[in-house]
């Protein structure tokens, strides 16, 4: 275990992915089966699209790893630890992460998935990088993955088109230089659980009935207030723990929800929005995807340089809040690339989610490419 000054050890991101599907749920689709428009969609989000899976959530991690491990050029068998950061798994026991460690060939790897809705990846990075600070790892795949479209309900125009799906993770090393997840601050607003919430989405009694509709309850204005106030909170708690000024963050990542709450906490902050990394018309809401995808767009567009101090900010149900001072390595260039994949979908967005159309009672049929 690599050990620095006074005996510490860090954790280095020393490799990155991600994964977006391939089928697009662009605005001008939403208006054609909700009373909808693009120009309404935009101007109150900032999302112009949003992608829709056609695999499930593990399918999605094992690729956003595959790329990750590339990106190091580091063997799964190397890897001590792979922490999934999600809210929407096809299945609760076993958990996904084993899944993934499966499929990746990480054969002493330990796995858990890790629940706090949108802030799961953020939760997943703090516990892993803390893992790897105590000696207990030298190697883990930190991955947030999604598919949250399973849980659209169509009826609700005000929510139902916020969200969408993906995959992002990276690849940490103990390491002895002051690199990777410096500080984080984990909160939860008090009194506001009920604002953003899934009612029997889990093993609640409405299982036990014929008709189960899991439909988001989404107090947008409360969300707002609540989210702005408590990354603001959490921020000046860490950029005060590290003995840090806005000034001295290189590039904020904030979670991709809304451009209204991105340009308010910045505004609050005082950070330019040239610093500010936005992907929300690309991806919409990924939940705990949102962070990583983000992150790996950043590198991809030269946005993220070596040496840069990063700043994430994230928030989710519960309302949960989670912040982080991550500094980066001498590298924003991938080692190798994997030329592992994911085949596409034979289909329209509108065949993909045709059992949900017709679940929540939306007649898509006259739209369908696919008998």
């Amino acid at each position: 275990m690599a050990k620095g000054v006074n005996g510490l050890s860090y954790a280095a991101i020393i490799g990155w992915g991600s994964y977006a599907p391939p089928v697009l749920m662009t605005n001008e689709d939403m208006s054609k089966i909700v009373d909808t428009s693009d120009e309404w969609i935009f101007s109150r989000s900032g999302i112009k699209q949003r992608h829709y899976s056609h695999v499930p959530v593990g399918k999605m991690g094992w690729l956003a790893c595959e790329r990750a491990l590339a990106a190091a050029d580091v063997d799964a068998k190397d890897i001590d630890l792979i922490v999934l950061g999600c809210t929407s798994p096809e299945e609760y026991c076993p958990n996904t992460a084993s899944y993934i460690k499966n499929e990746l060939g990480a054969t002493k790897a330990a796995a858990f998935d890790l629940n706090s809705a949108c802030t799961s990846w953020v939760y997943a990075l703090n516990v892993a990088t803390d893992m790897t600070k105590a000696g207990s790892i030298n190697k883990a795949l930190v991955v947030g993955a999604e598919r949250i479209s399973l849980a659209m309900d169509w009826q609700k125009r005000e929510s139902c088109f916020l969200f969408g799906d993906g995959a992002g993770a990276v690849l940490l090393e103990s390491s002895e230089h002051q690199l990777g997840l410096l500080s984080a601050h984990l909160s939860c607003v008090p009194e506001s659980r009920e604002c953003l919430h899934l009612p029997g989405w889990g093993l609640s009694p409405l299982h036990f009935t014929d008709d189960i509709f899991i439909s988001l309850n989404f107090e947008g204005q409360e969300i707002f207030k609540s989210a702005v106030k408590g990354m603001g909170d959490s921020i000046a708690n860490v950029l005060d723990r590290e003995g840090l000024t806005p000034e001295d963050v290189d590039l904020f990542i904030p979670h991709q929800a809304n451009i209204r709450i991105i340009q308010s906490l910045a505004k609050r902050l005082n950070f330019p929005m040239e610093k500010v990394v936005v992907r929300i018309d690309e991806y919409a809401n990924t939940s705990a995807a949102s962070i990583p995808l983000a992150l790996c767009d950043a590198i991809d567009q030269e946005a993220l340089k070596p040496g840069m101090t990063i700043l994430v900010a994230t928030f989710g149900a519960g309302l949960t809040c989670g912040v982080g001072i991550i500094k980066w390595g001498d590298r924003n260039v991938p080692l190798a690339r994997s030329d592992k994949n994911i085949p596409g979908f034979d289909g329209s967005v509108f065949d993909l989610m045709a059992d949900s159309f017709s679940h929540y009672g939306v007649d898509a049929t006259h739209l369908l490419t696919k008998a």
